[in-house]
């Protein structure tokens, strides 16, 4: 009796722990929990994504993201800048090597599609004010990075709550009134891959170049 008792009591034990297993797994994909999650993830380094886009219909986005903070340069920057502009948010840090190749892409886009009114910001998730100047010079990145470092992750928590963003690099494309439309999760596959993320956005507006690249 005491063999079984003692068997039951070990069954038991084991059935507990994997119920508990199961509720925090269920837990873990609530959108409650994502803010969570980036920051538990980001604290570890980047986690490279496979450089999958997601498309999101327009009749199926979250509300507009609202964030603000400090750049590299000492000014404020808030989703309030952005509204009425399609919007390229990118999630980087200098030493993370996918980013440092993908840069050269971001600039490429920025200069292509500045001058259309599109907006671009970075979001450094880890870097000094002197790493993230020192690589925006290398890089000849013109745009600014809002610094979001541990400790504060104000951004990534607010873009966090809407989507799941699991990479370092992430690069998201906003519409018009601040909502997620497109997210490529790691490096970009190319100047070509944002082009037509940012051309789909635009054409929401009838902005978009007729003569440009899909």
């Amino acid at each position: 009796m005491l063999k079984i008792s003692r068997s039951r009591r070990i069954g038991a034990v084991l059935a507990l722990s994997l119920a508990g297993l199961v509720g925090l797994a269920g837990c873990s994909s609530g959108g409650s929990d994502l803010a969570k999650q980036w920051e538990e993830s980001s604290d570890k380094g980047y986690v490279s994504g496979d450089g999958s886009a997601l498309s999101i219909a327009p009749s199926e986005r979250t509300e507009p993201v609202e964030f603000s903070g400090e750049t590299e340069a000492g000014d404020t920057f808030s989703s309030a800048d952005t509204l009425g502009s399609v919007t390229v948010v990118n999630f980087w840090y200098a030493g993370c090597a996918p980013c440092r190749f993908e840069a050269p892409d971001l600039v490429a886009a920025y200069n292509e599609f500045s001058p259309q009114g599109v907006k671009f910001l970075g979001v450094n998730t880890r870097d000094q004010v002197a790493q993230a100047r020192q690589f925006s010079e290398e890089f000849g990145v013109e745009f600014p990075s809002i610094m979001d470092r541990p400790g504060n992750r104000a951004v990534q928590q607010a873009f966090a709550g809407q989507v799941p963003l699991n990479a370092v690099p992430t690069t998201l494309v906003l519409d018009a009134e601040g909502r997620v439309a497109h997210r490529v999760l790691g490096q970009l596959a190319g100047e070509s891959q944002l082009r037509t993320l940012i051309n789909e956005t635009l054409a929401e507006q009838g902005t978009a170049d007729p003569n440009a690249d899909s």
